[in-house]
């Protein structure tokens, strides 16, 4: 089901980027339509510019509903899960109240320095 709503979405995607290029911008731009006249063809300038901006709205509104649809399906599928109990790492031992110190998070140090290293100790 997720690979055929990202498909969906992937396709939309694409559509909605050809249709914006497509529409006729204030410079110019990859516009369809030449200059302002109504010279005779089969849709005028103002009616391909009202088609084309119904396409983009729908096109963009099932491309909103995809990303929803997308995010509700990661969401249950993380059912509560940790970054952490996936890579198997477990919390700090500390009894109720205290506060773990950083010291827990740290590789241990293998210069033999009392500091991080990153910066001279005063007497140096």
């Amino acid at each position: 089901m997720e690979n055929v709503v990202l498909i969906v979405h992937l396709i939309l995607a694409f559509s909605l980027i050809g249709v914006v290029l497509l529409q006729r911008s204030e410079g110019g731009g990859l516009g369809m339509g030449g200059g302002g006249g109504g010279g005779g063809g089969l849709v005028s300038s103002r009616a391909a510019a009202t088609a084309l901006g119904k396409v983009t709205w729908a096109l963009a509104i099932g491309f909103i509903i995809t990303s929803l649809t997308l995010t509700i399906i990661a969401a249950q599928k993380a059912g509560g899960n940790s970054v952490l109990d996936r890579l198997g790492i477990e919390a700090p031992n500390t009894q109720e109240g205290d506060i773990p110190s950083g010291d827990l998070l740290l590789p241990p140090s293998t210069s033999g320095e009392t500091g991080d290293g990153l910066l001279p100790r005063a007497d140096e």
